[in-house]
C-alpha cells in the first residue's frame, strides 16, 4: 500500500508499440520481387489477381482503419482520467438500431466490392481467350513430378515447360495418383489436379524469362520436392526449340570415339554433396558462368562440338542404362527405351534443373542424384519400385558413365 505499481492502462499501449516494432521488423525483411513472388508478374492471368488482390487489401484496410480508429478513439476519449474519481458506469442499452442496419449495409456494400471482381477474376482464368490459336499443354501430377505433353506438336517432356510469348497457353490438368496443385506465381493462380476429374485452366507470359514453380498442394513425403520451371521464348526461338524437341534422341558418332580414345574412362567427380538449386535469380555457385538461369537454359541448349565428348564412356553409359533396368520407367526415343512410369529423357541434357527442380542439372548433382535418390528426395519412386526391388547400386565408374550419356541427350 505504500509503494505503487504502473498503471494498468499502460499494458495496452507497451503492447501495441512492442507489436508495431516486430510488424516493422518483419516487413523490414520481406522481399517481394523474388523468383516466386505474386506481386512482380508477367502475364494477364497473373495481373487480373494481383489487381483483384490490391481491392481486397484497400477493402480490409479500409475496415482495419475504421475500426481501429474507433476503438482506438473509444478507448481514449472515455478512459479513466488521472485524478478522477471511478464513477458510476453509463447506463446500459440494447443497441442504436440506425447504428445497426447501418453497420450492415456498409458491411454488405464493402462484401459487394470484394464479390464482384472476384466472380469475373474466376471466369477470367477459367475462360481461354483466342482459344483456336491456344497452345494445348496436358500437365500430368505424379509423385513428385510433371509430365508436359504437346499433343499438337508431338511433344513430352518433364519438369520444364517451355512456352511462346504472348500467346494463351490452355493447360489440360490430370493427376495420376493423389491430389497436386499446379502454380506458376509470376504467371498464374494455384489450380488442382484432381484424380479422376479433368480440369484445366490458361496462362500467357508477356516476355521471354524463366520462372520458378511447384506443386502447392500437400501430395506425400516429398511434396517439398515436387519443384518445376516454366520457360518462356519468343515466337522464333519457341520454333528451333520445337524442332529440336521433335527428334529422338541424340546420339554420338562413332568416329567421334576415336578423336577421344586417349581420354580417361573416368572422370572424378567433385566434392560428393548435393548442390540444391537455389531460389535466387542467379546460382551461387554461378554454374556454367550463366549471368541468370535464363541464360543458364539457353547454353543448355547448345550440342556440344565434334570431339568435346567421350563417345566411349557414352556409350558404356547408353549400355549400363539398360543393363539397370532404366529403361522399365524412362522414356529415350530411338534409344529402346519406352517406360512410362517415370519422366521422358530423350533430350535430358537440355534441362537446367534434375529431381524435379530440386538441383542444377551439373555432372556432380547427377552423380548424387543416380547414387543416392532417396536421400535427395525420400520415398521417390525411382528407389521404392527401382532401386530396392531389383537391389541397383551404382558405383562412381558407373555414374560416370551414366551421367556422360545422359547430358549427352541434348
Amino acid at each position: 500500500m505504500g509503494s505503487s505499481s504502473p498503471r494498468p492502462r499502460l499494458v495496452p499501449k507497451l503492447s501495441a508499440l512492442l507489436a508495431l516494432g516486430l510488424a516493422c521488423l518483419f516487413l523490414a525483411g520481406c522481399k517481394m520481387s523474388g523468383p516466386q513472388s505474386t506481386i512482380v508478374v508477367d502475364g494477364p492471368v497473373a495481373r487480373s489477381q494481383l489487381n483483384l488482390f490490391y481491392v481486397t487489401l484497400a477493402v480490409t484496410t479500409f475496415i482495419f482503419v475504421t475500426v481501429g480508429g474507433a476503438l482506438a478513439y473509444a478507448q481514449f476519449r472515455f478512459r479513466e482520467k488521472k485524478g478522477e474519481a471511478a464513477g458510476d458506469p453509463p447506463a446500459q442499452t440494447h443497441g442504436h438500431p440506425m447504428v445497426e442496419i447501418g453497420l450492415i449495409v456498409v458491411s454488405t456494400l464493402l462484401l459487394v466490392i470484394i464479390a464482384v471482381p472476384t466472380v469475373k477474376g474466376i471466369a477470367y482464368m477459367e475462360d481461354t481467350p483466342d482459344r483456336e490459336n491456344a497452345l494445348v499443354v496436358k500437365v500430368t501430377g505424379y509423385q513428385w513430378w510433371f509430365k508436359f505433353e504437346y499433343p499438337e506438336l508431338g511433344i513430352v517432356t518433364a519438369n520444364e515447360m517451355v512456352i511462346p510469348t504472348n500467346r494463351p497457353i490452355h493447360l489440360e490438368l490430370r493427376t495420376v495418383d493423389v491430389i497436386h496443385s499446379f502454380w506458376v506465381p509470376k504467371l498464374a493462380g494455384k489450380k488442382d489436379l484432381m484424380p479422376n476429374r479433368a480440369n484445366h485452366m490458361w496462362l500467357q507470359a508477356d516476355k521471354a524469362d524463366y520462372y520458378w514453380a511447384q506443386c502447392a498442394e500437400f501430395c506425400g513425403e516429398s511434396h517439398a520436392n515436387m519443384k518445376f520451371r516454366v520457360v518462356s521464348l519468343e515466337p522464333a526461338a519457341f520454333a528451333e526449340w520445337e524442332q529440336r524437341q521433335r527428334g529422338e534422341a541424340r546420339t554420338i558418332e562413332a568416329a567421334t570415339a576415336a578423336a577421344t580414345a586417349e581420354q580417361p574412362r573416368f572422370a572424378p567427380f567433385e566434392q560428393p554433396r548435393v548442390q540444391r538449386a537455389l531460389y535466387s535469380p542467379v546460382s551461387d555457385d554461378g554454374i556454367a558462368g550463366a549471368e541468370s538461369p535464363f541464360a543458364y537454359w539457353q547454353e543448355m541448349q547448345v550440342t556440344p562440338a565434334p570431339g568435346t565428348e567421350d563417345a566411349a564412356l557414352v556409350a558404356q553409359g547408353r549400355r549400363l542404362f539398360l543393363e539397370k533396368t532404366c529403361l522399365g520407367c524412362h522414356s529415350i526415343r530411338g534409344h529402346n527405351a519406352m517406360g512410362i512410369s517415370g519422366p521422358d529423357l530423350t533430350h535430358f541434357g537440355s534441362r537446367t534443373t534434375i529431381a524435379s527442380a530440386m538441383m542444377d542439372n551439373t555432372a556432380d548433382n547427377l552423380r548424387v542424384w543416380l547414387q543416392h535418390p532417396n536421400d535427395v528426395k525420400p520415398g521417390n519412386l525411382m528407389w521404392r519400385d527401382g532401386y530396392v526391388p531389383n537391389k541397383i547400386t551404382i558405383s562412381d565408374e558407373e555414374a560416370a558413365a551414366l551421367v556422360a550419356y545422359l547430358h549427352s541427350l541434348k
